[in-house]
């Protein structure tokens, strides 16, 4: 018998080496991002204009103010500020920061339970209550102020305080209750059951639960009704006198067949500042909040 020899032994072939990805040039990336970003910065500017044209004004005499064309180079002046502090701001202001705060927590207080109800634990004919509360945004503010004037002198809130928390409570209640109902649909429904399956009562999923999951629209909402409260001018106007927000202490300095232009701009300058503050401290909860839901 001859001997066989065994078949040769095939060697594996070598596995084909991982090829890499091309990299990306990210200077298409940035080049297709500069117009963008041109632009951006246009429109901030434009928009920033007529702050920086208050700005301008309130630091220049009322001689140069009141020129028909924009003066870059004069000699500033801080004599505006300073009639402004003497002019009874502090007052004003307190008045102010007392109605826009003691409003919005108001709101805040009042909103949260009944925008729970109208989403999280939605109560009968939901849709019918939202939009009696959106309603009352529709009527214009001039045909009501002959009843709330009224009313307001016989029950003597006319020059008050009281009266402005009272109508700024009812002027940023709708909008609050519809901001907050939005962002309450947005928490998944999985959370509430296994909340209410571990024993949590309403009040307890409410306060540990919902609320820290919409803290940023929260903070938003606040935002908004404060600076409205803030701005508010009509009811200020047609309510109070000397114990008024400071919309009306603006109206002071307006005297007909005078210059007042640089001593405006030196008010609103001055009240515009704790807004801008409050903006940015709370810009990012401000946009988390506008944006709460829109990325699933």
């Amino acid at each position: 018998m001859t001997a066989t020899a065994p078949p040769p032994v095939r060697k594996a072939a070598a596995a084909p080496a991982p090829t890499r990805a091309p990299r990306r040039s990210r200077r298409g990336n940035d080049t297709a991002g500069w117009p963008v970003a041109v632009l951006g910065w246009l429109g901030s500017l434009v928009l920033f204009s007529p702050i920086a044209y208050m700005l301008l004004k309130s630091f220049q005499s009322e001689t140069d103010a009141a020129s028909p064309s924009p003066k870059l180079i004069f000699r500033p002046t801080l004599e505006h500020y300073q009639s402004t502090f003497q002019a009874g701001f502090w007052a004003y202001a307190g008045n102010s920061i007392v109605v826009a705060l003691v409003s919005t927590i108001l709101v805040l207080l009042l909103a949260v339970p009944a925008a729970y109800a109208l989403s999280v634990r939605p109560v009968a004919k939901a849709q019918d209550i939202l939009f009696f509360f959106i309603s009352t945004k529709m009527m214009p503010v001039a045909a009501g102020i002959i009843p709330l004037y009224v009313v307001a002198q016989e029950m003597h809130l006319l020059n008050t305080v009281v009266v402005l928390l009272i109508l700024h409570l009812g002027m940023n209640l709708p909008l609050a209750v519809w901001m907050i109902r939005s962002f309450l649909q947005e928490v998944p429904g999985e959370v509430l059951e296994a909340a209410a399956m571990d024993g949590a009562s309403r009040m307890r999923i409410m306060g540990s639960i919902v609320l820290p999951l919409v803290r940023p629209g929260l903070w938003s909402t606040a935002l908004l009704c404060c600076v409205f409260s803030w701005n508010e001018y009509f009811y200020a106007v047609n309510l109070t006198t000397t114990t008024s927000t400071l919309p009306l202490f603006m109206q002071k300095f307006l005297s007909f067949g005078e210059l007042y232009t640089a001593q405006v701009a030196a008010v609103a300058t001055v009240v515009s500042i704790p807004v801008v503050i409050l903006g940015w401290i709370c810009q990012r909860s401000l946009v988390r909040g506008l944006l709460f839901g829109a990325v699933k």
